[in-house]
């Protein structure tokens, strides 16, 4: 049975939200958007299913004020959204005045239904024009990335309640480049290692431009995992330490500690960018609060027989979501408990996003997910005894208020708590909707 809860179960002013990325529900064949590594990623064979993309997606563009109607209707306090870095310069450099108008309108519309904007400024759609000239792993790409800043926050940025710069730069980087399920779908651990940095020079560098610009309340969004061993033995041990590292204290004490962790870093130093050491201050100028987003934990076991970080992921015994990710909501707390004792302290922290992709049942007009619905409510009770053990946190996002073009799986996985047909684009709040907001307006 779900755990049901109130706003009087959080702590008085605590923030519900949902959330959506541009790439995932605009349609970039909207708005003179140019085209991003997105684009080319899906164009080529076995890449994401059915090979589909996100030049219709929702039709957010044209449908916002109709996708907005439905947050304010559930209840929702807030709405994290991110500009597409391809709509506002798609060329990399120039800006489409026709694209920043669009966030003008979709940031009025937001504060109109007296939502708080929670703006991203960068989830994924990187313009081609920097693809083509190496991505993340050319340095070139973290020095454009204030333009790309300066530009979006001079047009919303008196309007925005909070602002991230980066969202997963773990995705963004180490998935993409070194793992190569994400665009540009490389696998060479030299061009990994220089986007791990300079996805955090970038960071840096647009905390420092819009510090000069006068914005406040900046963080940045890092998935994290917990990771465990597939067994008892040292070499297994050993194998959940540099999943950690990679996937968490990389980022974590980059941003916290100015250092990157010297037994993950000893693996990668031949392959780092040349006097690195010098961007470590800038990429630790301190923030405002963290996002965190969640949704499962890692097992691995040792993989000797693979180059390193020879990492085998092992199948949990929890019952998983669509993804074949196993649900373990356990995992949201240790992390925001350990997040916060090491490295925080009483900095803010948001839950940016959490949620599940599942097989939606459909009658009569009726959508039914009751998996959702109980894994929604183990989250935020996860969320909740965090709080208890003294965590700062302030807020947690929904992932995601529409079913959207999910990156490598197309159309096929839906996250949402409202169902779209693709076809009509018709929207169909389901039953965990109606759940979120039986909790949120009681």
């Amino acid at each position: 049975m779900p755990i049901k809860f109130t706003r009087s179960d959080f702590p008085k002013g605590f923030i519900f939200g949902t959330a959506t990325a541009a790439y995932q529900i605009e349609g970039s064949s909207n708005g003179n958007c140019g085209p991003c590594h997105w684009d080319t990623f899906s164009a080529t064979p076995k890449n994401v299913f059915k090979a589909e993309n996100g030049s219709t997606a929702c039709d957010h563009f044209h449908r916002f004020e109709e996708d907005l109607d439905l947050v304010q209707a559930c209840g929702f306090d807030a709405y994290r959204f991110s500009t597409s870095w391809a709509r506002v310069m798609p060329d990399g450099k120039t800006i489409n005045k026709e694209g920043l108008e669009f966030y003008d309108r979709l940031v009025d519309a937001i504060c109109a239904r007296n939502l708080r904007p929670n703006l991203t400024l960068y989830h994924w759609d990187l313009p081609s024009a920097l693809a083509d000239i190496g991505g993340w792993a050319n340095r070139e790409t973290a020095k454009r990335f204030v333009d790309h800043t300066n530009a979006v926050i001079q047009c919303v940025g008196d309007r925005i309640d909070t602002v991230a710069t980066i969202n997963e730069p773990w995705c963004v980087a180490w998935l993409s480049y070194f793992l190569g399920h994400h665009a540009p779908g490389l696998r060479d651990i030299r061009a990994a290692a220089r986007a791990m940095h300079h996805i955090l020079l970038a960071h840096g560098l647009s905390v420092d431009a819009m510090r000069s610009l006068g914005t406040s309340n900046i963080g940045v969004v890092l998935n994290l995992t917990e990771a465990h061993p597939a067994s008892n033995k040292p070499s297994d041990v050993n194998a959940k330490d540099r999943l950690d590292g990679i996937h968490n204290r990389w980022f974590l004490d980059a941003i916290f500690k100015g250092v990157y962790p010297q037994d993950i870093l000893n693996k990668l130093y031949e392959f780092m960018p040349k006097n690195f050491e010098d961007d470590m201050s800038l990429i630790s100028e301190p923030i405002d609060w963290l996002g965190i987003n969640y949704y499962t934990r890692g097992i691995v076991a040792d993989d000797p027989g693979e180059p390193w970080p020879s990492l085998k992921d092992i199948e949990g015994s929890m019952d998983k979501t669509q993804m074949g990710w196993e649900i373990y909501p356990e995992g949201l707390k240790n992390l925001l408990v350990r997040v916060s004792r090491n490295y925080t302290g009483n900095l803010p922290l948001l839950v940016t996003e959490n949620g599940m992709a599942c097989a939606d049942e459909i009658q009569n007009e009726i959508v039914y997910d009751p998996s959702r619905i109980d894994y929604i409510f183990s989250h935020l009770a996860a969320a909740r005894a965090a709080i208890d053990e003294g965590v700062n946190l302030q807020g947690f996002f929904y992932w995601s208020l529409l079913d959207n073009f999910e990156w490598a799986f197309g159309y096929e996985k839906r996250f949402g708590i409202v169902h779209v047909d693709f076809e009509t684009q018709k929207r169909t709040p389901k039953a965990s909707f109606n759940e979120w907001a039986l909790s949120l307006n009681s």
